[in-house]
């Protein structure tokens, strides 16, 4: 199989998988255990925190790991005072998108922060969302389906100055670009660790001291007491064995990515009518979404299936039905174009040789239809 559907998940790297092994067969001992078993499960799960801390650039006090970034996104959510006004990007992922909407029905008031064309926020929205006066505004800092990276960092000094809290999924933009959780002046930050070559079902949320997190796991004092239950040793050792091959190997990663990208692009463009989605906005070097008049795209996606290819049709946690993607729709792409969307998102084991196939296999299939 040929996988470009690496913004969904990524394969589990050979480094992290060894080293997860001797906590799932020698050191399964509970890390809250007081004896030597205990104490060392205890240590890995210190020295992962560290580890993920390191790469985005905070304490490993502020990190609190999760059972993804789906949780991670909702705890953050969570952090919304009783009744209060909340606001989120019209590009969110639906595990954003969601709880805002979970909220909204609770009694919360919502907004919504609209978008250019390419997917991005503008200051004239940031500055209309401000006399709203929200307590907590959600941004993504990287699309899981355009790949569209927002300015997040003046936007959020913004909204801190204004005094707004301020969160961000940054689940995507993990380990393909630099994410500093102090630069980009964030009060909490979702991660993931089955984005960065890393296990599936854990995840962290970084957050500032002194904001308030409040639980929805009770009946442990596990994670500074703000996220209940006897942790996930080996997964959060193989998060962290991720996050610091990530570190180790963004520039290469990144640069090796943007080629395949720019080899996949130039194919794209001698397609007749093809589309890239918000080409001329800065993006995650590894992803591409596109569109074809007249193509269906969750058809094309089962015909590529069919010749050996995994691609997308958009996000993974909200595919599988047939209303057009939310996020290409607040750009302003008509419904029906908006359903001939295909997403490719590449990784670290793609080759020239398996783009310039697809190309011609996508043209073949395209003449067909």
């Amino acid at each position: 199989m040929t996988y470009f559907d690496h913004n969904a998940t990524t394969p589990t790297d050979d480094r992290v998988l060894e080293a997860m092994l001797p906590f799932l067969k020698s050191f399964y001992a509970n890390p809250s255990s007081l004896y030597r078993h205990g104490r060392i499960a205890r240590s890995a799960v210190d020295a992962a925190r560290e580890q993920i801390a390191a790469l985005v650039d905070a304490q490993a006090s502020q990190v609190i790991f999760t059972s993804g970034g789906t949780e991670s996104n909702n705890l953050a959510l969570a952090t919304l005072p009783s009744q209060g006004r909340l606001a989120i990007s019209a590009i969110e992922h639906p595990s954003v998108t969601e709880p805002a909407l979970r909220l909204e029905r609770l009694g919360a008031r919502l907004n919504i922060i609209n978008v250019d064309a390419n997917g991005l926020i503008t200051q004239d929205a940031i500055d209309k969302i401000i006399k709203e006066k929200p307590e907590l505004v959600s941004i993504i800092l990287a699309n899981n389906e355009t790949g569209v990276i927002q300015n997040l960092a003046p936007y959020a000094g913004k909204l801190r100055a204004n005094g707004i809290r301020v969160h961000t999924d940054a689940v995507q933009a993990l380990g393909k670009i630099p994410v500093s959780f102090n630069q980009l002046g964030v009060h909490l930050m979702s991660l993931s660790s089955h984005k960065i070559y890393g296990p599936k079902g854990c995840g962290a949320l970084v957050f500032e001291k002194g904001v308030e997190i409040k639980p929805f796991l009770l009946g442990g004092g596990q994670e500074q007491e703000l996220r209940a239950g006897t942790e996930n040793v080996a997964a959060i050792v193989g998060f962290g064995k991720a996050a610091e091959l990530a570190k180790a190997g963004l520039a290469e990663y990144s640069a090796k990515l943007l080629a395949l990208r720019e080899l996949l692009e130039e194919g794209l463009t001698t397609i007749p009518g093809l589309t890239i989605f918000a080409r001329q906005a800065n993006r995650l070097p590894n992803t591409v979404q596109f569109g074809i008049p007249e193509i269906d795209g969750e058809m094309l996606l089962m015909k590529l299936d069919q010749k050996g290819i995994a691609v997308s049709s958009g996000s993974a946690c909200a595919s599988g039905g047939s209303i057009p993607s939310p996020v290409l729709i607040a750009m302003g792409v008509e419904a029906g174009f908006a359903k001939s969307a295909i997403r490719i998102s590449l990784g670290l084991a793609n080759t020239p040789a398996e783009i310039l196939e697809f190309i011609d296999l996508l043209k073949a299939l395209v003449c067909q239809a």
